[in-house]
């Protein structure tokens, strides 16, 4: 599957003489920044400067608004995923359309995550830039990490009752519990989103079991990046876009009501 490589370039000793530097180049890119006219080295060489000069949320927001379109609009037009993904949106009844607009928030965001991830490096958000611009792989994994997200949405905004539900119905119980359902319910207790009290009663259980988590959609965002890695959310799109019954889903069995039994 494709991985979101976390272990980024960075300046060393190998790049210290004008060679290495143009050699670390695509071929074409060496070829075109050889043959411009002194004129326009000049300015070749004023961005560099500016790049170099401004904060890294700076360089964030420059790249976002250089790169967006050329990138949404090779997004779009791979069809094929792009049509497999809004397919499982509507099987996970995610109201959620890959309008120009989606896309670009989430072009942004996984550029941001992928450089946080990355020790904290948020200057690392141009290198994240630069393969989604090269190679139509990364860009296929912006649309799992899109899926995967919205996935994720959907199971923070669960009670643990549903999420119970859900992991029921996955055929490996133990590997979904542990990657998604540990993670999510640790995030809702760390965050006094949901508080469980004599855990060991069943009553006292029953309440906070299908307390319903009230969450902003900016708090909801900030709390799956802080829980997930980018690498865990590309895998889980990429795992359903690959196989459609790698998450299994009922929507009427997992959020039937809740004066249910608890082990119905």
């Amino acid at each position: 599957m494709p991985q979101v490589d976390r272990n980024a370039a960075v300046i060393t000793n190998h790049f210290l003489n004008s060679e290495n530097v143009l050699g670390a180049l695509p071929h074409e890119a060496k070829e075109w920044l050889e043959g411009l006219p002194w004129a326009q080295r000049r300015y070749v060489l004023s961005l560099c400067h500016v790049m170099c000069a401004v904060p890294p949320e700076v360089q964030a927001e420059f790249l976002d608004s250089y790169t967006a379109d050329g990138l949404i609009s090779r997004i779009i037009h791979d069809q094929n995923t792009q049509q497999r993904v809004n397919y499982h949106l509507q099987r996970f009844r995610i109201a959620t359309q890959l309008t120009e607009v989606v896309l670009r928030g989430y072009i942004r965001q996984f550029c941001i995550h992928s450089a946080q991830d990355a020790v904290h490096q948020l200057d690392l958000y141009l290198e994240t830039a630069l393969k989604l611009m090269n190679s139509a792989e990364e860009r296929n994994t912006v649309l799992s990490y899109v899926l995967g997200f919205e996935i994720l949405k959907i199971l923070f905004q669960m009670t643990w009752e549903q999420q119970e539900r859900l992991y029921r119905l996955q055929p490996n119980q133990e590997a979904f519990v542990r990657s998604y359902v540990k993670p999510v319910q640790q995030a809702h207790r760390l965050n006094g989103i949901i508080v469980p009290r004599d855990e060991n009663h069943f009553f006292a259980r029953r309440d906070y079991y299908v307390q319903n988590p009230e969450l902003s959609e900016e708090r909801l965002t900030a709390l799956i990046l802080a829980t997930f890695r980018v690498n865990a959310i590309v895998e889980l799109g990429f795992s359903v876009i690959r196989h459609v019954n790698a998450i299994q889903f009922n929507y009427d069995y997992i959020y039937q009501p809740d004066d249910n039994p608890i082990f119905d």
